[in-house]
This record gives C-alpha cells, sequence and structure tokens, in this order.
C-alpha cells in the first residue's frame, strides 16, 4: 500500500462527511477537497517512471481536476468546473493514446456511446438551454476518455500461462505482459467510476436532488483518479 493512500483516504472522508447530511461543516470541504486531490497529485509525480509517455497528459489532467474542485467550491463555478474537467478528460484521453491507437477497439467505443447517450437522454429536460451545449461537449469528452480506457485495457494481449505463476502473484514486474494489462485495466476501471460520479453529480444537479449525495459522487471521483493514476508505469 502507497503511504499516501490512507491520507488520502482520510481527506476524501471528511470532505464527504463535511455535507449538510452529516456533520454539516460548510468551511472543511475548502481545505480537504483540494487537498485530496494535491495528494492523489503527489503520488502520480512520484509513481511515474521517467520516459512513461502517459506521465504528462495524466499530471495535466490531474492539475486540471484540482482547478475543477476549486471551481465548484463556489456558488456561481459549475461552468469553470466544467471546463476544468473537461479539460482534463483531454488530457487523459490524450494519455491512454500513447500505447493504443484512438478508437481501436469500436465496440467500446461504441458501448460507451450508448451509455452516454441514455445518460443524455434521461437528464436533458433538466439541463437549461445556456448549459446543453456545454454538457454535450463534457459528455462526449467524459465518454471518449472512458472508452478509450477500457480500449487500451482491451487491445492488450492475454499474459502467457507460467509454471510459477503463483511464486510472482504479488509481484508481476517480471512479466511485462501482465503488468501493462494490470495497469491498463486499472484506468479503464477509473474510466468507469468517473463516469459513474458524474452521472450522479449531473443527475443530482439537474434531475433530483440525491440523498446523501456527496456519498454517491465523491468515493467513485476520488477512487476513479487514484486509479488513473495507479495506471501509470511504476518506477523500480
Amino acid at each position: 500500500m502507497h503511504p499516501l493512500l490512507p491520507l488520502y483516504v482520510f481527506t476524501a472522508a471528511l470532505t464527504v462527511l463535511s455535507a449538510p447530511w452529516a456533520f454539516d461543516w460548510p468551511l472543511l470541504p475548502w481545505v480537504t477537497k483540494p487537498l485530496t486531490t494535491v495528494l492523489v497529485i503527489a503520488y502520480a509525480w512520484r509513481r511515474a517512471r521517467e520516459g512513461d509517455p502517459q506521465r504528462w497528459p495524466i499530471i495535466a489532467g490531474l492539475v486540471c481536476s484540482l482547478g475543477g474542485d476549486v471551481a465548484l467550491l463556489f456558488p456561481n463555478g459549475f461552468v469553470a468546473g466544467l471546463l476544468c474537467f473537461l479539460l482534463a478528460h483531454l488530457a487523459y484521453l490524450v494519455a491512454f493514446t500513447r500505447q493504443v491507437r484512438l478508437a481501436a477497439q469500436p465496440l467500446a467505443w461504441a458501448a460507451w456511446a450508448l451509455a452516454a447517450g441514455a445518460v443524455l437522454m434521461v437528464l436533458w429536460p433538466g439541463v437549461p438551454q445556456a448549459l446543453q451545449l456545454p454538457v454535450v461537449a463534457y459528455v462526449t469528452c467524459l465518454a471518449a476518455m472512458a472508452a478509450q480506457a477500457m480500449t487500451t485495457w482491451a487491445a492488450q494481449p492475454e499474459p502467457p500461462a507460467h509454471a510459477d505463476r503463483h511464486d510472482d502473484a504479488h509481484d508481476d514486474s517480471r512479466d511485462p505482459v501482465r503488468q501493462r494489462r494490470r495497469l491498463a485495466g486499472w484506468a479503464a476501471l477509473g474510466g468507469g467510476l468517473f463516469v459513474f460520479s458524474d452521472a450522479m453529480l449531473a443527475t443530482n444537479k439537474f434531475m433530483a436532488p440525491l440523498p446523501a449525495a456527496t456519498l454517491w459522487v465523491l468515493p467513485a471521483y476520488w477512487a476513479a483518479q487514484w486509479l488513473i493514476a495507479s495506471s501509470l508505469n511504476p518506477r523500480r
């Protein structure tokens, strides 16, 4: 376990529980929310191997996410937050095309296009006209990021069976094929959790208030960010 992970979970939990449905500490998220994302930036910075082509796009995406976290703390910061996270997804999309070409797995893209279309169809009646174009652009970038993350995972070859597989079950660094597939799997899972988190956020904003909304939105969001950072090739 990475030494930053317990602190990351702690600050994330404080942010979730500071909401009105829990302890109602309105000032605490101004500290703990950006701090949580700063911790995952520090994790990604320290984890990434020199020369990893995904390093800078993923770090750029995390920095844009930090901007979005801060923007959403302000009552009128939704559009600025939307723009920051749109840029974050574009940065992640660039990262996930470093090893596998864009849309190399059409089925993954078709699946995420259907999911994004379904979410838009459900939420569309509640989206104000002034936000319709930004929301469509955002959902498109979000779905493309998740689709390319899944594409990267699906394009990885199956690892060969090893006679000593159980001996190195906790250290696949000696098997590059297994390692690449595992890292790509974390990115794909992170992309899916990001979609879930944003779908819950949009439901709460445009459709109907969710009970304990932060409990639906923030844990999935920060799990997604940690998984995406974990998809970086680790230093030896």
